[in-house]
């Protein structure tokens, strides 16, 4: 498959979790077994199209073998573990936390991911970020340092990624904030410049250079 999707997209420059250019954005996580939560993923319908967030599913936090992994990277502090899941093959922003996040692939995919150093002057160029395949079953720890968005899909079934994250991330802000860039809690986010659905919401535009498509 990262053959494929190398030679189907030349203007990306494409990875694997296990290879050395993923140190820098995250870890593999593979000491866990998380087939419990990702059987319980799989009984969920997908939209018709678009794709869904869910940042807290009650089945998922409610499994033992979940808390476990989320213990792992967390601490035992307070967690939620939602669901991302649907249809996107698009770049189109880019959004970072003040803390890691938790990804387990409940079908394969890729994640375009980028560094937050690399934002100047408030703008990202595109052509810094790098996509990483990621098959189905894997656990990984996306750091807190990593530009990261919605996950994409390699084939029309579309993709579903579980997400573990601090409570109250992505959550609905309670008051507003000088920085704009602030638009969910814990969450800071940036838009590529030619997503005007996200720019209309109130999406700071930041992201230039071409908004990536993944062909699968």
């Amino acid at each position: 498959m990262l053959e494929k999707l190398k030679k189907l997209n030349p203007t990306v420059k494409f990875f694997d979790i296990y290879s050395k250019e993923f140190a820098e954005y995250g870890r593999v996580i593979d000491n866990y077994d998380i087939s419990e939560v990702i059987a319980c993923a799989e009984k969920i319908d997908f939209p018709s199209e678009s794709s869904v967030y869910l940042p807290s599913v009650e089945q998922f936090e409610k499994l033992e073998s979940a808390q476990n992994l989320m213990d792992e990277v967390f601490g035992t502090i307070p967690t939620q573990i939602g669901y991302c899941y649907g249809y996107n093959g698009m770049l189109n922003a880019a959004e970072w936390h003040s803390s890691s996040e938790i990804n387990v692939a409940v079908t394969p995919l890729v994640l375009i991911l980028g560094k937050r150093t690399d934002i100047c002057e408030g703008r990202l160029n595109s052509a810094d970020m790098k996509a990483f395949y990621v098959p189905k079953g894997a656990a990984i720890e996306v750091y807190a340092t990593t530009l990261h968005f919605c996950p994409c899909q390699v084939s029309d079934d579309g993709f579903g990624c579980i997400v573990g994250l601090p409570l109250g991330t992505n959550t609905p802000l309670e008051k507003e904030l000088a920085n704009k860039l602030i638009f969910r809690k814990n969450k800071w986010i940036i838009a590529h410049d030619d997503n005007k659905s996200l720019i209309e919401r109130g999406v700071v535009s930041g992201i230039y250079g071409e908004n990536y498509k993944i062909n699968y």
